[in-house]
């Protein structure tokens, strides 16, 4: 399991270098390289995922399993599970014992409409299975300004923890108050109420460290880096 950096590809400008997103507006044959580096040092080709902010799980062990989907779970050793991020959430889920594995993209849309409920729910495990979850480098709550729309969607479900928003000090159009959210900490409490036991930060924020990863917040048009898993042959 690891999360790649804008280090060791071939883009340029905005994407340099290492960008694996194919709908970024990178030229195709740098994509294709930079994914060609990846693949090498991997057991297998990723199962790369048509992300759209969603709550749909694929089943990579299944032949017709591409469609658009924010989530994916295996229980094939060396098949390897991937999701392309720029400030959204990269969290992965395993159940060792049980020989089962997932990872999801959240961003807050899909983190707020259940993606990772979702996600540990097609992993089907049985009675008693021990869950644990990294989360991966993403927007940090100092950086991720939202509206209160944001706000409400979490607290339509469950209240949110207690500092998962915390007042901008800023307003919008409207008039309405601007939180600064704390993407990892909701991620934490809908993992832990889904059943997952220990749950792993990497503490690493996206726009903080912009020279390790790219931020769609703060650069707008850029590159994706890219959450990789895979269960051990």
């Amino acid at each position: 399991m690891f999360s790649t950096t804008r280090a060791g590809g071939v883009s340029s400008g905005r994407y340099a270098s290492l960008n694996l997103g194919t709908h970024v507006g990178d030229a195709p044959e740098a994509v294709a390289e930079n994914r060609a580096r990846l693949q090498a040092l991997l057991p297998s080709s990723p199962f790369w995922l048509e992300q759209v902010h969603g709550t749909h799980v694929a089943d990579a062990d299944q032949p017709a399993a591409h469609q658009p989907a924010d989530a994916a779970v295996t229980r094939t050793p060396g098949r390897v599970l991937a999701v392309m991020t720029a400030d959204c959430l990269p969290v992965v889920i395993a159940a060792p014992a049980a020989g089962v594995l997932a990872v999801a993209h959240a961003g807050w849309r899909g983190l707020a409409a259940g993606v990772l409920e979702n996600t540990v729910a097609a992993m089907a495990l049985p009675p008693g299975a021990v869950l644990r979850a990294w989360v991966g480098p993403a927007i940090g709550k100092e950086a991720f300004e939202v509206g209160d729309e944001v706000r409400a969607a979490f607290a339509s479900t469950c209240p949110p923890p207690t500092g998962a928003f915390l007042p901008a000090g800023t307003c919008d159009a409207a008039g309405l108050p601007k939180w600064r959210a704390d993407l990892p900490a909701l991620a934490e409490q809908r993992l832990r109420t889904a059943g997952v036991e220990v749950v792993v930060h990497s503490g690493l924020c996206t726009v903080a460290d912009n020279h390790r990863f790219y931020s769609y917040r703060k650069e707008g048009a850029t590159g994706r880096f890219a959450t990789l898993a895979w269960l051990e042959p």
